[in-house]
């Protein structure tokens, strides 16, 4: 399979609806690709629903929104068993995770047990119920919301269920183009409405498949343990990148490049993605929830961290 193919309908179809955040856009799908989760954390109004959706509605998936709740039970995630009167038995009503695409918006406001209904949808992508375990859809993949700003009622994810996402993103700002260009486009149509799918999940499931096959050379694996590893010594980290997160940022590097259109993955990749997979992981002493301190922090340990030199296929080709 072409992944930069698929990827650029992708993201080209995205694009006419997102303004100016190809970059996110291309991060987020590398997280598609590389089976893992996102957490879109930016102030409201940024478009982090409106870039869940059109992913949703470019791949032809399966989409469900939740609306995150003080009182919102596990149960309204991952269904429950209701009492069927006609045969005298309870039967199984699927909850809302039982999608491809889903939309937690502002998880940080339910409570800690609600939170928790979804780490095993995400870790092993299955839903345990009544002592039966039920597989979800694949693929299955959760864009998580939360809002930076309003933090009354709000309930902090802890670090165990930060550490099952792929990514932490945030859209930022437009510039003043872009701004134009968002009111040029949304002032007769809404190209959300208008967008089509470009491609199926078997798609996404190839291209998974294709990641498999995706060269991790020896030296960029030990540069890859190496940044990880460092993260630990960074200023003020009381916490940081675990084995999981180490593991995340080599399959995120093997969708990244594969959407550059190598089969090789490169120092330069483990770069461009160190800090969206890797800074959520990391605690910074007195600065919990502070995106800048964690980001700092890994880009400390990149700073800190020596880069191979030695291009893969120029060795490979040396060795022929």
């Amino acid at each position: 399979m072409n992944v930069k193919n698929f990827a650029d309908r992708v993201l080209e179809n995205i694009s006419r609806v997102i303004v100016g955040k190809d970059r996110e856009i291309k991060l987020l799908l590398t997280s598609v690709i590389a089976g893992g989760h996102v957490l879109m954390e930016d102030v409201p109004g940024t478009g982090k629903t409106v870039m869940a959706r059109s992913l949703a509605s470019s791949i032809s998936c399966a989409f469900s929104r939740i609306q995150f709740t003080p009182d919102l039970l596990p149960g309204d995630i991952t269904g429950l068993s209701v009492f069927d009167m006609k045969t005298s038995e309870f039967v199984f009503k699927p909850g809302p995770v039982f999608t491809n695409v889903l939309l937690a918006d502002e998880i940080n406001r339910a409570t800690p047990r609600t939170q928790s209904a979804l780490l095993e949808c995400m870790e092993e992508k299955q839903v345990t119920m009544d002592g039966v375990t039920r597989p979800l859809p694949a693929p299955f993949l959760v864009i998580a919301t939360q809002n930076p700003v309003e933090t009354q009622g709000t309930f902090p994810l802890p670090e165990a269920q930060l550490d099952r996402f792929l990514m932490k993103l945030g859209l930022g700002r437009l510039s003043h183009d872009e701004a134009v260009s968002v009111l040029k486009r949304f002032q007769k149509n809404d190209p959300l409405a208008e967008l089509e799918s470009v491609c199926t999940a078997q798609d996404i499931l190839d291209a998974r498949e294709a990641c498999k096959d995706c060269e991790v050379s020896e030296p960029v694996m030990d540069y890859i343990a190496s940044l990880c590893q460092n993260t630990h010594a960074a200023p003020n980290v009381v916490l940081g990148v675990s084995p999981r997160g180490m593991l995340a940022l080599m399959r995120a590097c093997r969708a990244w490049a594969l959407i550059e259109g190598r089969d090789f993955v490169t120092p330069d990749d483990v770069k461009a993605l160190a800090v969206p997979v890797l800074a959520h992981r990391v605690a910074v002493k007195n600065a919990y929830g502070e995106t800048a301190a964690s980001e700092n922090a890994v880009k400390a340990a990149l700073e800190a961290t020596e880069v191979p030199t030695e291009d893969v296929k120029n060795r490979e080709t040396d060795e022929e």
